[in-house]
Order: structure tokens, then sequence, then C-alpha cells
């Protein structure tokens, strides 16, 4: 097949609708879905529609060059016996962080939910980036000046071998064989990937299978891959640019140079350190939902809060509420003072009520408050290992559950987050960063520092000797005395106004709200100052 035939040009106008909302301090939504802001739908993946733009009809002649000189497919005569998948045109436009165009895409794709597993495909796992596998690389470059270079594979699941046998109908009614985006795709092409970092002699992290690491005479290079989106970063320049080539030669990548705008993230590095934001992932969201003339909130969750499910409670619109906690849930990559608020509203997500999409819309007003709010990296000049656990007693109002949480920091800079059974948890966390940290070549020297505002827990954790009050956590005991030890870790006691994790386990005042803010890491490089 050739290039796709184009018809006279029109530009087709798309045009970004502002939703008009009066200034009245008023939460309520208006009738509208929340669209991705990184991401938007082309023309209603019409081809007759597309080949009007000369735009589209570049991207679409630009997929069907790469998907033949990759060898995607070839044509075949149709078997008997055997099932075919249909096929479409996916078109999106994709944006920049300053919300301008970056490029027009176009994509051929299977309909891979026609398959049938174990039928048609068999294994579909492929492993993508943890975002805290992420963050501590981050701090490692910040505090020791490494350089953070971004690279992407067009067309990425081109490259992948599938190993099972795929028949696609064309358009235009032939057959075809193997093409991308059928459910094995993403597995294929990590798969290709892996081997070809290996091969280059690179090894597979074993914390997470997506960092490739590479030590050559006391340095060390780092690759993190999420799907097509790569990460470099290391101390050895003459590495970093023999991996380049090597990726270049093994597929067709694009430089995209200093990391700065990454999975939505937005990426701004100085003397000060490596800043993450989603400000306008943020403003999008306060544009499209009408709460750009909202009234502020000083904090994201009302002390005192009672939500819960209540038998009279007035439902509301659940596939909006649903949408907008799905991206508020996203935004907590860079958010982590949001955290608490959201994991909130997400118990709820089955049965919301207008009392839960309240409190949805406080979240709202308090990120329109400080929307360039986001992760600071700065250079502390020390790697060590230090967690945060609290644990608000039997806090939840539906079942009286307790609330449990905590944070972790490397070289002062705050990598990972969590509501989850307290201590045993962050200890877990605090070993899993210390594995990261040693492949990596920067074993701690000295005990990880565990932090808890509950004499208690600490007492319990020290003493072996068991009664009724202990045996529902007697594992998590014994595991965290085996560690202290060993002189793994160590458990302090910080008083109650200095303990961090507080703010992921309860509402809290607004003094003690922003009081944690600063110690989190948490700025606002686009405050006045």
């Amino acid at each position: 097949m050739g290039s796709v035939s184009e018809q006279p040009a029109t530009v087709v106008q798309q045009d970004q609708e502002l939703l008009e909302t009066p200034d009245d301090g008023s939460d309520n939504f208006p009738p509208t879905t929340v669209p991705s802001p990184i991401i938007q739908s082309g023309p209603e993946d019409s081809p007759q529609e597309a080949l009007k733009d000369p735009k589209w009809t570049q991207a679409m002649n630009d997929e069907m060059e790469a998907l033949q000189k990759n060898s995607t497919w070839k044509m075949t005569i149709f078997p008997k016996g055997k099932r075919t998948v249909g096929c479409r045109w996916i078109y999106t436009v994709k944006f920049k962080a300053d919300g301008t165009i970056e490029r027009y895409k176009a994509r051929l794709v299977a309909k891979g939910y026609t398959q049938t597993y174990g039928i048609d495909y068999g294994e579909t796992f492929a492993p993508v980036a943890k975002i805290n596998t992420i963050r501590v690389p981050l701090s490692l470059a910040a505090n020791l000046n490494w350089p953070l270079h971004q690279f992407d594979v067009k067309n990425a699941f081109l490259h992948g071998d599938l190993e099972e046998e795929v028949y696609m109908d064309s358009l235009q009614g032939a057959r075809w064989g193997p093409i991308l985006a059928t459910w094995c795709s993403p597995r294929a092409w990590f798969g290709k990937f892996s081997k070809s970092m290996k091969d280059f002699g690179y090894k597979q992290s074993n914390s997470d299978h997506t960092l490739f690491l590479k030590h050559k005479k006391g340095k060390v290079t780092a690759l993190i891959v999420y799907v097509d989106d790569m990460v470099v970063t290391g101390n050895d320049p003459v590495e970093k640019a023999a991996l380049q080539h090597h990726l270049a030669s093994e597929f067709k990548m694009k430089d995209l140079g200093a990391l700065k705008y990454f999975l939505g993230i937005e990426v701004a590095r100085s003397e000060q350190g490596i800043f993450l934001s989603q400000r306008k992932y943020i403003l999008d969201i306060l544009t499209d939902t009408g709460m750009l003339a909202s009234k502020l909130a000083d904090t994201p969750m009302e002390l005192n809060h009672q939500l819960g499910e209540y038998p009279d409670q007035v439902p509301t619109n659940k596939e909006r509420y649903q949408c907008l906690v799905g991206k508020l849930i996203y935004l907590g990559h860079t958010r982590p003072d949001i955290a608490y608020a959201v994991s909130v509203v997400s118990q709820f997500m089955h049965a919301p009520s207008e009392a839960h999409m309240d409190a949805v819309n406080r979240i709202l007003r308090y990120l329109k408050s400080s929307p360039g709010r986001g992760l600071m990296f700065a250079r502390h000049g020390h790697l060590d290992v230090e967690g945060h656990t609290d644990a608000d007693w039997a806090g939840s109002v539906t079942d009286r559950r307790s609330t449990s949480g905590y944070f972790t920091f490397v070289g002062g800079n705050l990598v990972s987050w969590r509501k989850y059974r307290g201590m045993a948890h962050g200890v877990c966390e605090l070993l899993w960063i210390r594995n990261l940290l040693e492949e990596l070549g920067f074993k701690p020297k000295h005990a990880m520092q565990l932090n808890c505002d509950n004499k208690a827990a600490i007492d319990i954790a020290h003493n072996p000797v068991q009664h009724d009050r202990t045996k529902y956590v007697e594992v998590d005991r014994h595991f965290i005395k085996e560690k202290l030890e060993a002189k793994i870790i160590k458990v302090s006691f910080v008083k109650s106004e200095d303990q961090l994790a507080d703010v992921l386990t309860k509402a809290v005042t607004g003094r003690v709200f922003h009081n944690s803010l600063s110690k989190l890491g948490i700025d606002d490089i686009y405050a006045p100052t």
C-alpha cells in the first residue's frame, strides 16, 4: 500500500470551548465531562473528515510509512479455520506543557478487543515504571547534579515481534498479517526492548524491571522506560552517548533533550533543584469544570468531616464523579498535599452523593488557590533514607476502621507516600528503597530512620513479649523487630506536632497543614515572592 490519498484541503478548526461560570462562588458543575489536558481526540476518528485537513493527512501518511518500514504485516491468503480482527484509525492531538500543539498523531490499530484470551493470545502483562522508581533517581540527580535526558521511541509497538499468529482485515477488505495494538503488543515491545538493553550490557533492576542499569569504572548509567518514553541519568557521559547511539541503531528514536515534560508532569530545573508540577493539568481541570470562578479553600478537606455512606444521602452524577476523582488520583503524583482528601472521596466511587461531590469541589477550590504547587527535589548533600509513619485510630465514620500512612525521603527529598497499615508498610517501603539505592551503587551508610509519634507502637516493636493486644499484628511486629536488631532501621519518637505523616491520615487545621508543606518539599515556584 502507498500513502493515504489527499483530497482538497479544508482546514478543520478545533476550538477549545471555555466554560463561562458566573462569579458567584458557586461550586456547581456544568453538564460536561473532563477531557484529558495532555491528549485530545482528533476528528472523531473519521478518515473521511481527517483527509480534508493536510495536517491529519500527513500524520496518516507518516503512520503508513512506519508500518511499511517495520514490515508490520504481509499480504496473505486467509487460511480456513482462522479468525480476523478489524482495524480503525485513531487520531489524537498531543500538547506541550505550555498548551501549544506538539504534533498531530494518527495510528492505524487493530481491534484487539475482539480477540479471545487463550485462543488468539496468551500473556499480555507488560510492566511500566512505578512513579516511586522515577522519583528516587530524581533525588539522586538533584543531590549529585546528574543530567536528565529524555528520549521517545516512535511507533514503539511496531518494534515488537508477536509470537501469536494474527490476521487483520484491512480498510479495503484485504487480509494482512500481524499488526500493532493487539492485546499482546505492549508485552512484545517490552520484551524486545529488554533484550536489546541486556545485549548492550545493561542489567534489569530487581526492584523495578523497567529500570535498566550499567556500572562501568565506578560510574553508573540508569534508564527508566515507561512504554515508549525514556529518561536517562547517571554520572557517565561517555556511556550515555554510547547508549543513545545503540538505541538509535535499534529503534527509531526521537531525542527530546533535557527532561522537561514526562507523563504529563512538568519538570523545571535550576540551581535550587528539580521541581515537578502539574500546573497545566490543574488549570485545565478547573477550566473544564467551570471552577475558575469558585471561592478558594485553604485546605483540601474540611476539618472534622463526617463523610460516609448514609441511607438518606442524595445521589449525584456517578460518571462525572468517577471521572473527576480519577483525575485527582493522577494529580497525586506531584501533590501529596491532597493525598488524604483524595483517598477519602475515592471510597465512594460506587455510590457517590451530593455531599461527596461537595468534598471533591473543595479539593478543586483548594487546587485553585495553588495550581503551581509541586514537589521540589533540592540538593541536601546526603543520601540518607528516612520515613515517617502515623495512624488515625478508628477514624472512619462508616466502619470505624483506622487510617495509617507513611512518607519516605531519600537525600532529604520526598519520594513516596501512601495511606496504609502504618509502621510495617513504612518499613517495607524503606527496604525497597534501600535495595533500589544499592542497585544504583549507593548503599546507605546509616540505619534508616523511621519516625513515629506513638510510644506504645515503638515499645511493641522492641518488646519480644507477646500478649493479647498484639496478637493481630504479631507477624508485623516480628518483621520490624528483625530489622531493628539487624540495625537496618531505627525507630525514633517524634512529637505529634512534628509528625509529617499526620496530613496523610486525617484532616488537620490550616496552620498544621501549611507548616507541613515546606517540610515535605512542597513548593510553588510560580507564587509571587
